[in-house]
């Protein structure tokens, strides 16, 4: 789960990372009145949606007078912005950002994140920040700093003075910098975030470390333990499907293509792509059922990849551990009664109950497409595809 950047710097001020002041707005009067409570002569009014890069599409602006703060809002409340991190599709801006200007004398970028593969926390930092760290990892991968966390015992202080002397600063600001970085690690801890960024980290014409941007991550699996993180979320900023088969206990990825897929396992989920796609075929999305699905779970499962309109065929595929293929063979056919399916179906079933599965499909007089191997599923619902298309353009 992601969240903005303003609820980002509310988390880390509360473990001692420095920011600028700031507040939020929902108009543009609201942007106006947050920059006199602010004071100054200089206000940054930035976009609030889960991305980064946003400068870049004109989502952050630097205003000097308060009409300029004005003009700023306006122009970017409602706004559809496109980044490299939204896709094509964008997202819209419906709250803004509004904080003090900083004068800035050097950016640096740091965070952390999970290493999978090391299964520690890295902390990666840079003397160049302020850029896209994909960018500069391409073009100067020396220039950037990675050490690893050892869990069982948590960040070292030594670890925190070794970045902040690698980002290159002097003893005074190294000092600040170290609390920075172990407030980081402990919100990063204690809140089960899965990353943490700030970029730029900025060194002020006082010599004052400030977090000008922070992004944070969570463990979705991990938020019935953190509720007021929960409350952080932000439905409007996430695909709406992704969303309405989040609440109803289903898995869902929306994709761009015109094949739906209902699965059991992530795993399978992959395969079952790659197949599709090695059989000429693009999937709309995926749906991953899980253990123990029910009729009435696999018929929730089955709306909501047709809710998808792009949907020209559907594929089921079933490998039954946890699962029976007769109960879910007995979904199958509930669904596809009570929703009057337009489009093909294909179903694919494999483990436990298997026989008694394809038995009940084949008794069921329905026109479904029945497929023993998945390569053959992929293939089927492909030309199932194929042939829609074909009546449609006809």
């Amino acid at each position: 789960m992601d969240i903005h950047e303003y609820q980002a710097k509310q988390l880390l001020a509360e473990y001692g990372v420095r920011i600028a002041e700031g507040g939020l707005a929902y108009s543009p009067e609201d942007a106006v009145q947050r920059a006199r409570e602010i004071g100054g002569d200089v206000w940054v009014v930035k976009a609030q949606i889960h991305s980064g890069a946003r400068g870049k599409a004109g989502g952050i602006r630097v205003c000097k007078t308060h009409e300029e703060v004005w003009a700023a809002a306006e122009k970017l409340l409602g706004k559809r912005l496109v980044t490299p991190q939204t896709g094509p599709a964008g997202k819209v801006c419906l709250r803004l950002y509004v904080e003090a200007g900083a004068h800035i004398a050097k950016e640096l970028y740091f965070s952390l994140l999970i290493d999978r593969s090391h299964e520690r926390i890295v902390m990666v930092g840079s003397a160049e920040g302020g850029m896209e760290i994909e960018e500069l990892a391409e073009t100067r991968p020396q220039a950037i700093k990675k050490i690893h966390i050892e869990p069982a015992v948590g960040l070292q202080d030594f670890q925190a003075r070794e970045m902040a002397f690698a980002l290159g600063l002097d003893a005074t600001q190294a000092l600040h910098a170290v609390k920075i970085i172990q407030g980081s690690y402990r919100a990063m801890r204690d809140l089960d975030a899965n990353m943490l960024e700030i970029n730029p980290l900025i060194i002020n014409n006082h010599g004052e470390l400030l977090a000008l941007d922070a992004k944070m991550s969570f463990d979705d699996n991990a938020l019935f333990r953190r509720q007021r993180i929960s409350e952080l979320r932000d439905k409007t900023q996430e695909d709406p499907r992704e969303m309405a088969a989040a609440d109803r206990g289903l898995s869902y990825v929306g994709l761009d293509g015109d094949i739906g897929c209902m699965i059991n396992g992530a795993g399978l989920a992959m395969a079952t792509m790659d197949m599709i796609k090695l059989a000429g075929g693009e999937p709309a999305n995926f749906l991953d059922v899980g253990g123990g699905a029910s009729a009435e779970r696999t018929e929730k499962a089955f709306r909501m990849v047709l809710a998808d309109a792009n949907v020209k065929a559907m594929l089921v595929n079933i490998f039954a551990g946890i699962n029976r293929c007769d109960w879910i063979a007995e979904g199958v056919v509930q669904a596809v009664k009570n929703i009057d399916m337009k489009v093909p179906l294909i179903v694919r079933l494999s483990g436990t109950n298997v026989e008694q599965g394809r038995k009940i499909i084949a008794d069921s007089g329905l026109p479904i497409i029945m497929a023993e191997t998945l390569a053959e599923a992929a293939e089927k619902a492909v030309q199932a595809r194929n042939a829609v298309v074909a009546a449609q353009q006809a």
